[in-house]
């Protein structure tokens, strides 16, 4: 890409997270290939990014306010960009819900659809005309393993991902049509302030609607586990940027690109069996049956990933990566 031609990107819910990584990545870009419009809810909350985007800050990356909720403050967004010209259109402000649906609201349910999948189609609706009449562009959608399988006690959030898969996957055809590339970005577990806080909120909640027994598979089973897998096999935010770095300089997009090889073979299962037997047997046995050989096994992980990000760390210094 010539440096004086870079492509203007379009990030939604970048005032943490993989959001804000990913901002910073791309305007930080040595070869400078990208122009980047960082937006987020409340601007309120920017101070996090105008530090980390440093140099950068109104000469490579651009903040704006967008709702993804609101299609007249996406509309506002989109026409105050020059031509309304977007290249790559990031989708990736998301909410998450988790334990027993005894316990949640149709409120709290439709406020996760609101944005994780709503959101994604309202800013695809306004993006998507103006690509096809250019007849270029390049949709990413920040979805989830949990897109391709549920996980217990994520049912709402597994279903908005579910959702959006399924009309990506509709879409993508369509788009090819008009040379506009569509990818659906897949992460398991990401460490980052917005799952810290489902995850805290958890913890508080009341959970006198569901029965004993399913109050306790959540808190004692669930939740411990849970954040076991976090420590274990949850990535970085920078490191889901670099992914999402790496399919944008592709020539050929992937459709679907998982960050975590280690959630490919459980997302494989449900394939390897069309009757969905086998892969319900698998995690209800690991989560429910096997708790302390997980627990030992995820231990054991961790230890291997730390020995491995010191070899890495200590190639790089030497100047071999």
């Amino acid at each position: 890409m010539d440096k004086m031609d870079p492509r203007t990107v379009l990030i939604t819910g970048c005032s943490s997270g993989i959001g804000l990584a990913l901002a910073v990545k791309l305007a930080q870009d040595e070869q400078q290939r990208f122009k980047v419009i960082a937006t987020m809810r409340n601007l309120a909350k920017r101070e996090a990014l105008e530090e980390a985007a440093g140099d950068a800050l109104n000469r490579s990356l651009e903040i704006k306010e967008l709702d993804v909720r609101s299609e007249q403050s996406i509309r506002d967004c989109v026409d105050s960009i020059p031509e309304r010209h977007i290249d790559i259109l990031i989708n990736n402000a998301g909410v998450g819900l988790i334990g027993p649906i005894e316990c949640q609201s149709i409120e709290d349910m439709q406020g996760v659809f609101e944005t994780n999948f709503y959101g994604v189609v309202r800013m695809i609706k306004e993006v998507l005309p103006d690509m096809k009449r250019r007849r270029s562009g390049h949709i990413l959608v920040m979805s989830s393993v949990m897109g391709l399988q549920g996980i217990v006690f994520n049912d709402i959030y597994a279903a908005s991902k579910f959702a959006i898969e399924g009309f990506c996957e509709s879409l993508a055809v369509q788009a090819l049509m008009f040379d506009i590339h569509l990818t659906l970005i897949e992460p398991g577990p990401v460490v980052t302030e917005f799952e810290m806080k489902v995850y805290e909120d958890a913890i508080r909640g009341d959970y006198s609607k569901a029965d004993p027994e399913t109050a306790d598979l959540f808190t004692h089973y669930y939740l411990r586990n849970s954040k076991a897998i976090f420590s274990s096999l949850g990535q970085t935010p920078d490191e889901i940027a670099e992914h999402t770095l790496r399919v944008l300089t592709m020539e050929t997009p992937p459709f679907r690109h998982q960050t975590n090889q280690v959630y490919t073979p459980l997302t494989a299962l449900k394939y390897a069996d069309p009757s969905g037997h086998l892969v319900n047997d698998v995690f209800y046995k690991i989560v429910f049956q096997h708790d302390t050989l997980m627990q030992a096994s995820l231990r054991a992980i961790k230890l291997l990933r730390w020995k491995v990000q010191k070899v890495q760390q200590g190639a790089k210094n030497l100047g071999f990566l």
